[in-house]
């Protein structure tokens, strides 16, 4: 369906609105190995980091093709579509828009020619500076902003496109634009592009997002999350430092650093965006929810007979809940795994059914007890004001919310897609306010200091501007910045902007040159 803004949303109940992560990527370097079936797997294994488009790059030594479409991992690539896409390496990327529209201009992977060659690149994060780096390149074009906008993809209105068009543009090898450009571009990149001779990766200076680096047998694979390296058999190895660009090629992995690395993990990360299989800076993830869920217990006790998840992103917080408290675990929620990720459009019935149609209650579970329900987040409190409702309408005696996070009271510049400060329920309510907004008996959250300390990383590495309103990377003061103000820069620049196809994307990527 379309939101309010014209974006194409795939969630049957937009009103429910939780953090999202910008996208996953996944890349692999492996002459023996089948490169865009092992992308396939790696990418559905990040399917949860964005579920808008889907797209994966092949090179194999001469020419890339490139294939990408609007829908999950498994709508846009079967076997027919991943049969000809035969290489010795691979990019993939899953999107879910904080920069630009949702549409198919704006999937990835991006592709940008050069004189000789074609680079197609994947971005996960949020770069802040897109404005300045677009001046830069129509700069470098000598001020041809029509030729500039012409090098955004054909349509693209993203900050990734701006990127690709900087690392193809300019004197000497990809290595050394990446190497003048990097150093230039402010917030959160974790990127891996490839043209037809090497495989890349490199990671902003602050880390924000994570990006690791995998073994095969006879290969490289490098992932947003370790969970990947899981599921296609790769070996962890390390994770890409944060200002660090790697090459891949036959010779093994080239390093440098283009910027001296200043550590500032997104925290969120532990608390919902990445899987709980998924390992950060040698944490497990799932422990950390669970150490988390200890703390809220400590932190607001409550008389109960049973602690439940809001599935599934509360499940380990409310295991660890229920040991720390030793109030019972249950279950009272079942959850339609298959909801909110559709291209078809909802009827107003369906609208109606609202959160019931993600979530049914377990009524001879619920009755007559008084609950715990621990859930990782507020936004809006939509969510938590529904579910509420449809407890006590189960029969619960009470519900008492608790939050494995601390109040969301920032909007985030670096890859989460969180409501605006106005839209944030704890940015204009107090915790009061909004426990009897929600309609709970009482109401916890987490102190920041709870999941630092869960994330076994000092304070000082890790961003907490989403709770507490301090930026590491200082923001834009002029203004340009957001998820519209490409697409308004572009219509404003480009006399006659065009879209493409995707045969006309694989015909360009097998063709290099300057569209």
């Amino acid at each position: 369906m379309m939101r309010g803004d014209g974006r194409l949303n795939h969630d049957l109940l937009p009103d429910e609105a939780l953090p999202q992560d910008e996208c996953g990527v996944f890349a692999v370097w492996a002459p023996d190995e089948d490169v865009a079936t092992l992308t396939y797997y790696g990418l559905y294994a990040l399917q949860h980091r964005g579920q808008e488009s889907a797209g994966i790059a092949v090179s194999n030594g001469s020419s890339l093709l490139v294939y990408k479409d609007m829908g999950l991992v498994s709508q846009v690539f079967d076997d027919k579509v991943l049969g000809p896409m035969r290489g010795h390496m691979a990019i993939g990327h899953t999107r879910y828009s904080t920069t630009g529209a949702s549409v198919w201009e704006n999937a990835q992977p991006t592709l940008a020619g050069t004189d000789d060659r074609t680079l197609a690149l994947a971005h996960n994060g949020n770069i802040i500076n897109s404005a300045e780096m677009l001046d830069r390149l129509t700069e470098m074009l000598d001020g041809d902003v029509s030729r500039a906008a012409g090098e955004l993809g054909r349509g693209s209105t993203t900050d990734t496109a701006i990127l690709s068009a900087l690392l193809a543009t300019g004197e000497g090898s990809v290595i050394d634009r990446a190497m003048r450009v990097l150093p230039t571009v402010r917030g959160a990149f974790s990127l891996v592009f490839l043209d037809e001779n090497r495989l890349y990766a490199a990671r902003d200076p602050q880390g924000v997002r994570p990006l690791v680096i995998g073994r095969l047998s006879r290969g490289w694979v490098v992932a947003s999350e370790t969970a990947a390296l899981d599921i296609v058999g790769a070996s962890y190895v390390r994770e890409v430092a944060p200002g660090e660009l790697i090459a891949i090629d036959e010779d093994g992995i080239d390093t440098r650093s283009f910027a001296e690395p200043s550590p500032k993990g997104c925290v969120f990360e532990y608390v919902y965006l990445a899987r709980p299989d998924t390992r950060i800076a040698g944490r497990e993830v799932y422990d950390a929810r669970v150490d988390m869920g200890r703390a809220l217990a400590r932190r607001h006790p409550v008389e109960a007979d049973m602690v439940m998840p809001v599935p599934e992103s509360g499940v380990p917080s409310a295991i660890g809940y229920a040991e720390e408290s030793g109030i019972p675990y249950g279950l009272g929620l079942v959850k339609n795994s298959y909801v909110g990720r559709t291209f078809i459009a909802p009827t107003q019935t369906i609208r109606q059914l609202g959160i019931r149609l993600k979530l049914n209650p377990l009524k001879h579970v619920i009755a007559g007890k008084r609950l715990v329900v621990v859930d990782d987040s507020i936004v809006r409190g939509n969510t938590q004001r529904a579910l509420v409702k449809m407890l006590r309408e189960a029969g619960a005696a009470e519900v008492h919310v608790r939050i494995s996070s601390p109040p969301v009271q920032w909007p985030c510049f670096y890859g989460i897609d969180f409501a605006t400060r106005a839209e944030l329920a704890a940015a204009n309510m107090s915790v009061e306010e909004i426990c009897g907004s929600i309609g709970a008996d009482s109401l916890g959250y987490v102190d920041t200091e709870d999941i630092v300390t869960a994330s076994h990383q000092p304070a000082d590495r890790l961003c907490t501007a989403c709770f507490t309103g301090d930026y590491p990377i200082p923001l834009p003061t002029d203004g340009r910045t957001g998820k519209e103000w490409l697409d308004l820069e572009r219509a404003a620049r480009s006399t006659d902007p065009t879209t493409v196809g995707t045969q006309q994307v694989r015909d360009f990527a097998q063709n290099p040159g300057r569209p």
